[in-house]
């Protein structure tokens, strides 16, 4: 007695499956061979397999083909999402990215989708992040998790303020 049909539900259901990660996503673009050279050149990731008449490819994501990002060209077509996807990376790589991005023609950019020279700390996580737009309008982000402590009340910071030891509101 007692239980409700939402509890008594539940309790027929079997445990979900572990997830153990993201192994694929995939993104829509208008060019397919820009965006190949782009995902190639300035992100760094190794073409796996490109399938022309899909008008597709796909690149492997980190060591180990572990994960994978799918592209699909949509041509000309006037319909099209901006989508998000964040890579992790190393702190050291995150910190150089504002750099590196701009001597490849690339605009980094902070949080609030700024113009910047250094990554935003999310302190809730807490993460360091720099941002960056792909051929299509993606928003792509590098990210690397931090050793410290969360501290969601601090909101976004940029990392110089958030390594300069400055008091910051807590929650």
């Amino acid at each position: 007695m007692g239980e409700n049909l939402e509890e008594t539900l539940m309790k027929q259901l079997p445990d979900p499956t572990p997830v153990l990660g993201l192994f694929e996503t995939h993104l829509t673009v208008h060019d397919l061979q820009q965006s190949i050279r782009f995902y190639r050149e300035v992100v760094g990731l190794p073409l796996a397999l490109e399938v022309p008449q899909r008008r597709a490819a796909f690149f492997w994501i980190g060591r180990g083909r572990r994960s994978m990002l799918g592209l699909w060209e949509i041509g000309s077509s006037p319909l099209g999402l901006h989508l998000h996807l964040a890579f992790e990376a190393t702190l050291g790589d995150v910190l150089a990215a504002p750099q590196r991005l701009r001597a490849q023609g690339v605009t980094p950019l902070s949080f609030a989708e700024e113009e910047t020279s250094e990554p935003s700390v999310l302190a809730w996580m807490p993460s360091a992040a720099v941002y960056f737009c792909d051929p299509d309008g993606h928003l792509l982000e590098y990210l690397a998790l931090l050793e410290e402590e969360p501290r969601p009340g601090v909101g976004v910071v940029p990392y110089s303020k958030w390594t300069s030891g400055a008091p910051m509101r807590h929650e």
